[in-house]
């Protein structure tokens, strides 16, 4: 039996089949939080001392940690960024055009 196999839009969350917008937002909110794990790793900070960097309580690190999309906007991490030094740069570009 063949398995099938269809090209990615650039975008897992619309290949789940978010519409475009919500896809969108996804996306950026996830790269946001990977950017953050990422910080915490590299600065080998614990959950207590990354919520004091970012200004919120461990709490909110713990569900970022474990992925839990649903529970930030994007402002608030780039609030959370922004109060650990990090300058967060906005990147817009044409959205190649799909046949």
């Amino acid at each position: 039996m063949a398995t099938k196999v269809e090209r990615s839009s650039g975008n897992v969350f619309r290949d789940l089949g978010f519409d475009a917008q919500e896809a969108e937002n996804l996306r950026l909110r996830s790269e946001l939080m990977i950017q953050i794990r990422k910080l915490i790793e590299r600065r080998g900070l614990t959950q207590a001392a990354a919520a004091k960097l970012f200004g919120v309580r461990q709490p909110r690190v713990s569900d970022l940690v474990r992925g839990r999309i649903d529970l930030f906007s994007i402002d608030t991490l780039v609030r959370m960024l922004a109060q650990a030094g990090v300058q967060v740069r906005l990147v817009l570009r044409r959205r190649r055009q799909v046949a």
